[in-house]
């Protein structure tokens, strides 16, 4: 996952004392000009690389995060204020690399007693880079923490969300279609775990998608954190199931269910189908033909395979083959 492997971001109080700590050493093998200059390009590079390392190992932004991870973390953490605090941690980088090459110059170019007080000076003046940046470190360190936890979904893989009211069959339908290869785990957007299973059909692999605290209630219900991790949806879906329980065991009517599909059907983009299963058609005579696109009941494995087939027709996935000549 694009956010799983960001490194610890140090506090800036960590990073001064690590260089000047190393400084301290490097001088203490050394005498004179020598000893100076060294502690100074050890402390400019300790700081400098460090800070250059916490900005690189971040993806870009612009570039390199897909909009469906754009706006998982946006729902999350402020994007542009990340943007922002890696772009004066990267700007400290190279104030203090011209630090240390001015003083250095200075050093060489003066007596022993001067060049101790330009080291000095340097220090001093690294020294309030780096408080000018604490509460930038500080919000990369959160947000790391905050996005590192977002699920693991490969945009690049053909999609199905499955959607609904609770109690309606949608995780069982979904454990059952995955067997083995699900994975659950809570996300800081939803109070409940996001089920995200794997399923795979002529040697293409498909993910699907349950939002259990997302897509099981109505929009007015749900917190602009939701909100917008809901609208995320809408970039990573190619289908969508929307599981309905005629017989309103589920706690929830019949109508207020295909209301639900309704606000469904016009938060994705009108070429994601969506598909209207009824679940525990063992349980009600018949549904409305036009409410419905098919039937199943989970608990009797019955249609199940049909149904995942029919979502699969929909998202009519064709990866892209290499041709005889590479073309």
């Amino acid at each position: 996952m694009i956010f799983e492997g960001l490194p610890t971001t140090p506090r800036s109080e960590e990073l001064v004392d690590k260089a000047f700590s190393r400084a301290a050493r490097a001088g203490r093998a050394k005498r004179g000009h020598e000893a100076q200059e060294s502690m100074l390009r050890t402390a400019g590079n300790v700081l400098s690389d460090n800070l250059e390392n916490v900005v690189t190992s971040w993806p870009d932004f612009g570039f390199d995060v897909d909009p469906f991870y754009y706006e998982l973390a946006d729902a999350l953490v402020d994007v542009d204020r990340l943007r922002q605090a890696l772009s004066q941690v990267m700007w400290a980088s190279r104030q203090i690399e011209d630090l240390r090459d001015e003083y250095t110059t200075k050093v060489r170019n003066s007596d022993v007693d001067t060049a101790r007080k330009h080291r000095k000076q340097a220090f001093a003046r690294m020294a309030d880079i780096m408080d000018q940046i604490k509460d930038d470190l500080r919000y990369i360190g959160d947000s790391r923490d905050q996005l590192k936890v977002l699920p693991d979904v490969d945009p690049d893989e053909p999609a199905v969300v499955v959607a609904g009211y609770p109690n309606i069959g949608k995780s069982s339908f979904v454990n059952r279609v995955t067997r083995a290869s699900n994975q659950i785990a809570e996300y800081p957007f939803t109070t409940k775990g996001v089920q995200i299973g794997h399923f795979e059909r002529d040697h293409i692999r498909y993910q699907i998608v349950d939002t259990p605290g997302l897509l099981d209630r109505p929009a007015d219900e749900r917190n602009d954190i939701e909100r917008q991790a809901v609208s995320a949806l809408e970039h990573l879906a190619d289908a969508v199931i929307f599981v309905i329980d005629p017989s309103g065991d589920c706690g929830y009517p019949l109508e207020v269910q295909l209301e639900l599909r309704e606000e469904a059907r016009e938060l994705f983009d009108a070429a994601v189908p969506l598909l209207t299963v009824a679940n525990k058609h063992d349980r009600f005579e018949g549904v409305k033909a036009e409410s419905v696109d098919a039937t199943m009941s989970v608990t009797e494995d019955e249609n199940v395979e049909e149904v995942l087939d029919m979502a699969v027709d929909a998202v009519g996935y064709e990866p892209d083959l290499p041709t005889r000549d590479g073309e």
